[in-house]
């Protein structure tokens, strides 16, 4: 349900209704919410409800009972985004309260019943708003509070201008972090470990929206393909995405794919926009959303689209009042593609948001989790959202996960046996940052990125894994992109399971250079070993790169060139004579060029 509709009105059962408008229905993990909180009447309530679920709806329901029946005489709403402040704002006026999303000091009008306020600003000025919590009985809504744990001034100011508040009502689709700074007014309770976590006093989870249609089924399309890069030492390495390899090679391999130079990104892009345009037959306005790494990454992605597909696509790459109005020029129009840095990764609401691009290198489950949050919001019963992923391992994880309720765990062990939290408490001061541009962290795993391409690699959906590789451009990854938008989620699952039965089929049928199953019978593997492939994969990029010297091709062209001529697959695919056949052929372009 999107925050425009009128079901924000109180429920003709509510005690107390307030007398304006006329009362619309409210969703039963809000109804039940709410009747939870007026028979218990606390100071303080943590409601956790996943992306998408109508947390506003239910945050301002229960303020107009709260204003109505005289227990709080004034509201201050925390955001995260300067943007966020608007929405908040507009949807507080659609239901009668009026908010101020500019106040900065000083006494406010008689014509508003409250302000609204970002965590960074109660940081600047914490005891600005105590003195007006201390004034007045004040419900605080914290949105996204997790937020308040993202440093230790900002944890301590919202403890200090909120302590004095009547009612304090928190509010989250992701009750973890990646670290353990513990959020203001959360109760934490330690379990038989002795581990402490945090303990909501309402819970509603993606795995029950999406069993009540309130949110959609997401479908994650995963790309792999041959990475090869250059180390700060000098080294050249080359890895397939997806494939087991320590974590610096994980994230530099990662990071080749994201490069805009190499031919990763531009064939994620155009399958993106083919499902897109699939998407659109069934939901004319349905947009897309690439997010990015930083703004050089972003303006990038940007001229891709448009070189790619013809169409200009809104730029977003900050949290400044510009950046805020292109967010809501987008959201009413029927544009079809956005790229952005971070900023939108979080409680934006553009409900028409149905395919995305994770093309960020942040992997901590809270950002992932967020960034989804951006596709699952339902308009209508049957539509579905698609998320294209790197094949790394972390985000394939976090996808197969996504119907696991998460709570927020203080106390955790320093040592982790399997070191799956290291890169995480590496990168979460980066994913929790509002900033844009690229941090130390960039610099501590300096690389040159020299060549990527991309293979389709599999489908997730609902914790279960369909398809199997296939070329890009090729008949079995259309099948996949050519899935219906507007399907329920058992209907989803049907066809995924039609269209790998298919694939399977076909590749059986198929020559083994054509063959989409990376891995082959037996008795159809070319018998060579792996430092044969490697050594004529080498010499192979070797003359990739004389060649690209000598006439500024860059270097996918040219393997997609050597593809084209002789046949096969990517060349972390290819047989030993494929390679062969590759290195003879541009030794006899080199030798007619010169």
């Amino acid at each position: 349900m999107s925050t425009a509709t009128t079901s924000h009105h109180l429920s003709p059962a509510f005690p107390g209704r307030a007398p304006w408008g006329t009362a619309g229905k409210l969703r039963a993990w809000q109804q039940g919410a709410l009747d939870k909180y007026i028979e218990t009447q606390p100071r303080d309530f943590l409601a956790v409800a996943t992306p998408g679920a109508g947390k506003t709806t239910f945050a301002l329901t229960l303020a107009s009972y709260l204003l109505h029946n005289h227990l709080v005489q004034q509201i201050t709403v925390v955001a995260p985004t300067e943007h966020l402040k608007k929405q908040w704002a507009e949807a507080a006026a659609r239901i009668g309260i009026r908010l101020d999303p500019a106040y900065s000091s000083g006494p406010l009008s008689r014509d508003y019943h409250g302000i609204v306020v970002t965590y960074a600003g109660v940081g600047v000025n914490p005891m600005l708003h105590r003195n007006r919590t201390e004034g007045r009985k004040t419900l605080v809504i914290m949105d996204e509070i997790h937020h308040a744990g993202d440093s230790k001034s900002w944890g301590e100011a919202c403890f200090e201008a909120f302590e004095p508040a009547t009612r304090r009502l928190a509010l989250t689709g992701t009750p973890f972090r990646s670290d353990t700074n513990p959020i203001p007014f959360v109760c934490y309770e330690a379990g038989g470990d002795g581990i402490r976590k945090s303990v909501a006093d309402y819970t509603y989870g993606y795995g029950h929206a999406l069993a009540d249609h309130v949110v959609r089924p997401v479908i994650f399309l995963s790309y792999s393909g041959n990475m090869r890069w250059r180390t700060k030492a000098g080294d050249e390495v080359e890895a397939r995405l997806g494939e087991p390899m320590t974590k610096d090679a994980i994230a530099q391999a990662w990071r080749t794919a994201l490069a805009p130079q190499g031919e990763w990104m531009p064939n994620v892009l155009r399958a993106a926009d083919r499902r897109l345009t699939e998407v659109r037959k069934a939901i004319p306005d349905a947009g897309g959303l690439v997010i990015a790494t930083d703004q050089t990454a972003a303006r990038a992605y940007a001229k891709m689209i448009r070189e790619l597909t013809g169409h200009k696509a809104t730029l977003v790459l900050s949290d400044e009042t510009e950046a805020s109005q292109r967010i809501t020029d987008f959201s009413e129009s029927d544009e079809r593609w956005m790229v952005a840095v971070r900023m939108v990764s979080e409680g934006v609401d553009v409900p028409r948001l149905a395919v995305g691009v994770y093309a960020t290198s942040i992997s901590t489950p809270l950002f992932f989790a967020q960034a989804v949050g951006r596709f699952v919001r339902a308009r209508k019963r049957g539509e579905t959202a698609s998320v294209f992923l790197p094949s790394v391992p972390m985000l394939l994880g976090f996808a197969n996960e996504m119907e696991l309720q998460r709570d927020h765990v203080l106390d955790r062990p320093k040592k982790e046996s399997d070191g799956l939290f290291d890169e995480e408490d590496a990168l979460v001061a980066q994913a929790n940052q509002a900033k844009d541009e690229p941090d130390g962290e960039q610099d501590g795993l300096s690389f040159e990125a020299l060549e990527s391409d991309a293979v389709f690699d599999r489908v997730l959906y609902n914790a279960m894994e369909f398809g199997m590789q296939a070329h890009p451009g090729s008949e079995e990854e259309e099948e996949y992109l050519g899935i219906p938008g507007l399907l329920e989620p058992d209907q989803v699952q049907m066809l995924l399971q039609k269209r790998q039965h298919r694939q399977i089929q076909r590749s059986k049928g198929k020559p083994p250079e054509d063959a989409d199953l990376l891995e082959l019978p037996a008795d159809k593997r070319p018998v060579v070993t792996h430092q044969e492939l490697r050594e004529l994969r080498k010499e192979l990029n070797g003359l990739v790169g004389a060649w690209h010297h000598r006439t500024g091709q860059p270097h996918g062209t040219i393997h997609n060139e050597l593809r084209r001529v002789c046949g096969g697959p990517l060349t972390a695919q290819a047989t030993a004579g494929q390679l062969k056949a590759r290195i003879a052929k541009i030794q006899e372009w080199a030798t007619r060029a010169g």
